[in-house]
């Protein structure tokens, strides 16, 4: 078999019926029993049948995204799948390979996403925070332009604009204030970038106004005993394979107001040996990244069962 990693997709990629493909496969069937138990609410009917309003809720869209990876995940491993060389996950996709890896069990890591979600909408109140994707500029560029429009408000200004998720070589969200964030696009796109396209969120994550969130999750985890992973996660935060369970919550915490460092996560399952990126989970979205990160990698998706045999047979 092929050397390949897995990597699990974040908040973005969700739709109602997104578990439909599977067909009702008792990995899936099981994997929504243990969310819904650990919550208290059927998730399996949300995902179901939405509406997709509701799923795109944060505080919905979270524990769903998690769900939907891990149960993709559990096929894979139920067919008889072999182990991935390493694990990664886009922002919440990280928790998604954390239970594929045995750090987390499902029903520890279900209710911990949905306060991780709680806690980023309470931190900046709605309507006050922003992202926005850059596209067509080098990331430095971006972050200088970010540099530039907070230095434009003046010393002791609370505008905020930073560089969250450095996605792909020339794809760069940036997160902050509304004022911020407006002035780092105006900048951008007077310095060359092809789109400053905002983005339809609720929060601007990963930037440093998640702090408040990320002392609320790092209290979270302070009760859940973490397990040593049984595979390599590469994490966002450090773009590093942490084996130290304290280690690993630490750089989830951290994960909550630090930028997503996709590009060189993609740069060090390569390393690892990889060959192949699987995207496990709903959408496309990681796929994509992978080609234009590395294109000498070949991306699949595994989202239902037409795709889990594609999947086997690229990597047979």
């Amino acid at each position: 078999m092929k050397s390949f990693a897995f990597v699990f997709p974040g908040q973005g990629s969700q739709s109602v019926g997104m578990l439909d493909g599977w067909e009702g496969h008792p990995a899936v069937a099981q994997t929504l029993q243990e969310a819904s138990d650990a919550l208290g609410e059927d998730l399996g009917r949300l995902i179901g049948q939405g509406p997709q309003e509701a799923l795109a809720l944060t505080t919905n869209t979270q524990p769903v995204m998690l769900v939907a990876g891990v149960a993709a995940w559990r096929v894979w491993r139920a067919e008889g799948g072999a182990d991935p060389v390493a694990l990664a996950g886009h922002s919440l996709g990280e928790y998604s390979a954390l239970v594929a890896a045995g750090v987390l069990t499902l029903a520890q890591a279900v209710p911990l996403v949905r306060l991780r979600a709680a806690a980023m909408q309470e931190a900046v109140p709605l309507g006050t925070g922003a992202m926005a994707a850059i596209l067509g500029l080098p990331a430095p560029r971006v972050v200088a332009g970010c540099a530039e429009a907070s230095a434009a408000f003046g010393a002791g200004s609370t505008e905020v604009v930073e560089a969250v998720n450095f996605n792909d070589p020339v794809q760069t969200v940036i997160a902050g204030t509304q004022a911020g964030v407006a002035k780092a696009c105006e900048l951008l796109k007077a310095a060359g970038a092809k789109r400053a396209l905002p983005l339809p969120v609720s929060a601007p994550f990963h930037c440093s106004l998640m702090q408040p969130a990320a002392r609320k999750l790092r209290a979270a985890l302070a009760g859940i005993a973490l397990a040593s992973p049984t595979m390599a996660v590469v994490n966002n935060v450090d773009v590093a394979v942490r084996q130290d369970a304290a280690a690993i919550g630490q750089a989830l915490y951290r994960q909550a107001f630090n930028p997503v460092r996709w590009v060189e996560c993609v740069q060090a399952l390569q390393a690892q040996g990889a060959t192949h990126i699987v995207e496990c989970g709903p959408g496309q979205v990681l796929t994509g990244l992978t080609r234009r990160i590395a294109p000498e990698l070949v991306g699949a998706a595994l989202f239902d069962l037409a795709t889990l045999a594609k999947t086997r047979e690229l990597l047979a």
